[in-house]
């Protein structure tokens, strides 16, 4: 972490999606420890915001909540200015929200499919756009940072709906990154791999498919939501300015070492 007085994110202001928990909450710590003011998008403005705004806070740092659908073009437009008007501008979006289900491909209903690819590919494209738009009305360059996974590239039965949006995060981030570098913004992708969060819940209680998950992983552990928002602050730094169109996987080999059993 940068030492007080040299903070790599000083003066910023950091969108996060999905902001009230696990890697999310995570990423928006780690922004306002490195000096950024934090609007923090959540779905619901419960006991879990208010405790994430009151760790930002205590940082020192501003935290506007905003509660939006990400989903909802309206709100996503809406949300964002709300959060230049509390907080001034924003510098560095982080698309963060998703959610996952599992289901046999046969038995993928039609509001299941809609509701993941509109919160995790449509909520990130329409969210960017209208942070990009703001940055293009303002004059400045800025950094968009997408929430990815492992399974941009990994295949993960009975979770195709998952996987065909963050596919489709991949080839969004690689179009973006090209189309928006002559405007000074930059583009890329954090995928996780198995990180230890509330999504994951129900596969930590069961020891059996932990174990089996460990086998697959070089480094023998679980990911955590730090190992992500340490790569996020990086990104959304000067120190990455020359980096775009990449996605950094952060997922302890399991990628280059996976196999289903």
């Amino acid at each position: 972490m940068a030492t007080k007085g040299s903070m790599r994110l000083d003066n910023k202001v950091a969108l996060v999606s999905g902001g009230a928990q696990g890697i999310g909450r995570a990423v928006a710590l780690r922004l306002a420890q490195e000096g950024a003011d934090i609007a923090l998008n959540v779905l619901h403005d419960d006991e879990r915001a208010a405790s994430a705004r009151a760790e930002i806070e205590a940082l020192g740092r501003r935290c506007a909540v905003l509660q939006a659908d990400v989903s909802q073009v309206a709100e996503v437009r809406a949300m964002v200015a709300e959060g230049v008007r509390q907080l001034g501008r924003l510098d560095v979006l982080v698309n963060n929200a998703g959610v996952e289900k599992r289901a046999d491909f046969l038995d993928v209903s039609e509001a299941h499919y809609d509701h993941v690819m509109g919160v995790n590919l449509k909520g990130a494209f329409f969210l960017t756009q209208a942070f990009v738009a703001h940055l293009k009305e303002t004059q400045r360059p800025g950094k968009v940072i997408n929430m990815s996974s492992v399974h941009e590239e990994l295949p993960f039965p009975h979770f195709t709906a998952y996987c065909c949006s963050k596919g489709g995060m991949q080839m969004m981030m690689r179009n973006l990154a090209v189309e928006l570098a002559p405007l000074g913004i930059t583009v890329n992708n954090i995928a996780p791999g198995a990180i230890e969060t509330p999504i994951n819940a129900t596969l930590m209680k069961q020891p059996a498919l932990v174990d089996r998950l460990l086998a697959n992983i070089p480094l023998r552990r679980l990911g955590q939501p730090e190992d992500v928002a340490g790569v996020a602050a990086f990104l959304a730094s000067a120190e990455a300015d020359y980096i775009t169109g990449a996605t950094i996987v952060i997922d302890g080999g399991l990628l280059w070492n996976y196999s289903e059993q």
